[in-house]
């Protein structure tokens, strides 16, 4: 299995430690429901090395990750960031990524850690006509995230230089920082608790400094660290999908609630000096071009949008994705069977108790005729069937 360079820390503290995706990494440490609380009303440390990173770097950069993925990432500003899919030719989704503008030229797309040689294979194939290179950066990259309300303080009592900078960064923007100790990093306002938070990327000969200070400058603060189970249900609470539950070859953005990624109207690119005499950035109106899975993902809004409109009409097979609260203790878990009466009508995708709400939630892909709001279904829960009624995402949202 792969090592994260924090490995030792992690032993050192106590962890229990786990395979995840071809990764040993820590799955709790002082508890499952002391860490997601930490991260709700303080902070939380996560080593998220395992994550993959993928530079795209050229000339033709921005043209061909616009031709690669869902969302068009021309417009996307350097020191910003932008949520998308990478999609098969018939709409299914092969991965969800993070990506982030360095320059003009250079992107880097953060993937999940199972799918990770999956896209830089598929980057690499569709980049082919463009004047770029695609590479597997994962292994020269640590990946560390503060998560919690008090995050921003966090990170910038740890910024020699910069700090003013970070606490200025929106939502999904980067920076770059100097950390103590002569660490740089790049430090990026994006994360997956439903928290305000901050994920820092470092080399990894820097990682353990760099964990040791988030620690020292984080527990007054109270900070803890905290493992791959807290993540979960920190993410399940806010909503986020996860790939290999949520997410699948077998189903398209629309399906899974997530189609505003999708993009395909005009929008403002941003064009390079140089570029036609431009002098500085500037920015023009251009309208998307084709890209990968485009007219299998109109079909599929099509069909989606026929089924909101009339439910009834989807057939037997049709699922898409809505959220559960339930009325006992029992949480229901991915795999177990959604009822309507004797009707088998879906499958839960994520399920636990939520330590935030102190219900069960889940995630299911169910029928759309039983997807409203409300609607009262069972789940089979180890034999024993227990309600749950359909409501909306997020479960739970932090305070603004």
């Amino acid at each position: 299995m792969n090592r994260s360079p924090l490995h030792h820390e992690h032993v050192a503290l106590g962890a229990t430690l786990t395979e995840f995706a071809g990764w040993e990494m820590p799955v709790r440490y002082a508890g499952d429901v002391a860490e997601h609380q930490a991260v709700r009303t303080a902070a939380g440390l996560f080593d998220i090395s395992h994550m993959g990173e993928i530079s795209l770097r050229g000339p033709d950069a921005a043209a061909a990750l616009d031709f690669a993925v869902v969302s068009g990432m021309a417009r996307l500003a350097i020191g910003r960031a932008k949520y998308s899919m990478l999609c098969t030719p018939g709409g299914g989704i092969i991965d969800d990524l993070i990506v982030y503008r360095r320059d003009w030229d250079h992107f880097i797309i953060v993937a999940n850690a199972s799918n990770v040689d999956t896209v830089t294979e598929q980057l690499s194939e569709r980049c082919e006509p463009f004047d770029v290179v695609v590479e597997n950066i994962t292994h020269q990259v640590s990946l560390q995230a503060i998560q919690g309300p008090k995050a921003v303080d966090i990170v910038t009592e740890m910024c020699a230089l910069g700090a003013d900078d970070v606490r200025a960064l929106k939502n999904y923007a980067w920076c770059t920082a100097l950390l103590s100790g002569d660490i740089h990093a790049m430090v990026a306002r994006t994360g997956y608790t439903g928290e305000d938070g901050f994920e820092l990327f470092v080399v990894p000969d820097d990682a353990v400094e760099v964990w040791r200070l988030a620690l020292a400058t984080g527990t007054p603060h109270g900070l803890m660290p905290c493992g791959l189970s807290a993540r979960d249900t920190l993410r399940l609470e806010a909503g986020m999908p996860l790939y290999g539950q949520e997410l699948s070859l077998s189903t398209t953005p629309y399906h899974a609630g997530l189609g505003w990624v999708v993009q395909t109207g005009a929008a403002r690119e941003l064009v390079r000096p140089g570029v036609d005499g431009a002098v500085g950035y500037t920015e023009e109106r251009v309208e998307r071009g084709d890209f990968v899975g485009r007219e299998a993902l109109a079909a599929a809004k099509e069909i989606h949008d026929a089924w909101a409109a009339d439910p009834a009409s989807a057939p037997d097979d049709a699922r898409i994705l809505v959220a559960l609260v339930g009325e006992s203790r029992r949480a229901a878990r991915p795999g177990y069977a959604v009822m309507s009466g004797d009707v088998e009508v879906g499958v839960i995708t994520s399920g636990a108790p939520s330590p935030t709400l102190a219900v069960p939630i889940a995630m299911a892909m169910v029928h759309p005729s039983v997807s409203a709001l409300g609607t009262t279904l069972e789940i089979d829960v180890r034999g024993r069937r227990e309600s749950m009624a359909v409501s909306a995402l997020p479960f739970y949202s932090r305070a603004s």
